[in-house]
């Protein structure tokens, strides 16, 4: 990984459905079901620093399912790094929130999810992408 200042440059992994195979630059999955940092109805592209990362983020809930993982030549910027306290203060965040796993269930119930207001706003100040642990069961830090 290579993030100086707030650009990122270097590889990121994927695993998505193979339904998406064809088009895996797409976010359509995000974009019909939401995520932890996105509305229905926004496209988003879920990646990780190494593989497993991103098998394991794709494939919390039940057993291991069609999995495709890709990799790209990332060249990203402005990043917002997430890993930083201090930052996430400035916008009223918290690492607590970020780790919080009641944001799909408060999702599917239709009420807001802090981490998705967080995320929009960042894309408003002009961000193209924000770094931030996984919080997948066994993930590293």
């Amino acid at each position: 990984m290579a993030l100086t200042g707030d650009a990122y440059r270097g590889s990121l992994y994927r695993a998505l459905n193979p339904v998406y195979a064809r088009m895996p630059l797409s976010g359509r999955g995000a974009e019909l079901y939401g995520g932890r940092f996105n509305l229905k109805g926004t496209p988003a592209l879920y990646s990780a620093l190494d593989p497993v990362t991103a098998l394991r983020e794709a494939n919390q809930v039940g057993s291991l399912q069609p999995t495709i993982l890709v990799s790209y030549r990332a060249d990203i910027a402005p990043v917002f790094d997430a890993r930083e306290s201090e930052k996430l203060a400035t916008y009223g965040m918290t690492q607590e929130v970020l780790a919080d796993s009641g944001w799909r269930s408060a999702m599917l119930e239709g009420r807001p999810v802090r981490t998705q207001d967080f995320a929009r706003d960042l894309i408003a100040e002009g961000y193209a992408g924000l770094l931030v642990r996984s919080f997948a069961k066994g993930a590293r830090h």
